[in-house]
This record gives C-alpha cells, sequence and structure tokens, in this order.
C-alpha cells in the first residue's frame, strides 16, 4: 500500500504582541493524505492487530478489544466505539469522522498526524496517552480524561469540551480555536505556548495556578477574576 504523503502544516508562525513580538508558538497541523482504501472486512478488531489502509464505514466496534492495535492511514467513518478497547493502541496518519460511543478506552494510547472531526464522544479514556499533530474540529466530547497525557501541536477547533481532565497532563503548542470548554481541570498540568484566546466559554474547574504558560484574552481575564481571586485569597468589596 502507498505510503500517506502528507506534512505538517503551521509550527513556525508566532502570533500576538506588540511589534511583531513573540508570545505563544502556533501548532503544527496534521495534512493527512489518505492512499486508496480498501473496505474493512468487518471480521472484528483483534489485540495487536495490524490495520493499514482501510476503510472503517459505519461500522459498530462497540464493545470489541483491540488494545495494542496498530492503524495506519485508515479512515474510521460513522463508526459506533461504546466500550471499544483501544487501550495502547496506535492511530497514525488517519481521520476519524463522525464517531461515536461512551467509554472508549484509550489509555496510553498514541495519536499521531490524525484529524478527529464531528465526534460525539461521553467518558472517552486517553489518560497517559501522547497526542501528537492532532486536530479535533466539530463535535462534543463529554468527561474527556487526558490525566497525564502529552500532547504536542494539538488543535481544538469549534468543538464542546464539557469537563475535560488534563490533570498532570503536559500541553505543549496547543490551540483552542472557536470552542467551548467548561470546567475543565488543570490541576498539577504543564502548559507551554497554550493558546487559549479562542475558547468560549473558557471555565476552570480547578489548576488555575497552572496557566503559567498559556495566553488568554483580555475579556477571558475579567472572566477569570473571581477564581483568581479566590485562588490568591484575595477578598473583593465594594
Amino acid at each position: 500500500m502507498a505510503g500517506t504523503a502528507r506534512r505538517a502544516a503551521g509550527g513556525t508562525a508566532m502570533t500576538g504582541g506588540p511589534a511583531g513580538r513573540a508570545v505563544v508558538r502556533a501548532a503544527r497541523r496534521p495534512e493527512v493524505r489518505l492512499p486508496r482504501l480498501e473496505e474493512y472486512d468487518g471480521r472484528g478488531l483483534e489485540r495487536d492487530g495490524d490495520y493499514d489502509g482501510l476503510d472503517f464505514r459505519d461500522t459498530g466496534l462497540a464493545g470489541q478489544d483491540g488494545a495494542g492495535a496498530r492503524f495506519m492511514d485508515c479512515a474510521l467513518t460513522g463508526c459506533a466505539l461504546d466500550g471499544t478497547s483501544l487501550r495502547r493502541a496506535r492511530l497514525l496518519d488517519s481521520v476519524l469522522t463522525g464517531v461515536r460511543g461512551v467509554g472508549t478506552d484509550l489509555a496510553e494510547a498514541t495519536l499521531r498526524d490524525v484529524e478527529v472531526r464531528d465526534a460525539r464522544l461521553g467518558g472517552t479514556q486517553l489518560h497517559g496517552a501522547v497526542l501528537e499533530r492532532v486536530l479535533i474540529r466539530g463535535g462534543k466530547i463529554d468527561f474527556l480524561n487526558l490525566r497525564r497525557a502529552r500532547l504536542k501541536d494539538v488543535v481544538f477547533e469549534g468543538c464542546v469540551l464539557v469537563e475535560p481532565d488534563f490533570g498532570g497532563a503536559r500541553l505543549e503548542r496547543v490551540e483552542f480555536v472557536d470552542c467551548a470548554v467548561r470546567q475543565a481541570d488543570l490541576s498539577a498540568a504543564v502548559l507551554v505556548d497554550v493558546d487559549l484566546r479562542g475558547a468560549a466559554p473558557l471555565e476552570l474547574a480547578r489548576g488555575v495556578d497552572r496557566l503559567s504558560g498559556a495566553v488568554i484574552s483580555p475579556a477571558q481575564l475579567l472572566d477569570l477574576a473571581p477564581v483568581l481571586a479566590a485562588e490568591l485569597g484575595l477578598r473583593v468589596l465594594a
């Protein structure tokens, strides 16, 4: 199967700051160009399976065990992922469109050069995972568990994140563009060149003290003022 021809977009742009002074490095977005795909035969996922150049279309993968599997140059479209185990799986140069499910297990998985479009997911487990050059565009993800994950060159665009958990994670060159972030947990997280200016609303349940290394807008600063005051033990009286 011919390999995917691609190159990462961006990565060198600097945004913000007076007189062109850089304040945050832009994330490098994936550019996935899939080769001609073969239709998946539907025999069911296998642990440590190898899936190369396959088209999973409207496939019911709920409850299946694909732990440790490798997906290379694949398209997953309209697939049901309820309770699917993909722990320690590797998703490389692939596109997931309209996937849906509750309790999908991607703990300690690797996602590299991946696009996730219009997903409807709940309780997805990505703790300890590695995400590099990943675009999550559109859709809604509830209770996303990214504890102790490593995110580098990741873009959340036009999506809704409800109570995402970034506890203990490392985020480097991560952007939030035209998306809603509700009650996020940043406890013990490390942020480097994280651009939060496109998040509206931006709500933090915990970890406001970890915002060093992030960029927010003046309006967001005003919105976060009560949380920041509480963190500092500052009383604000009329």
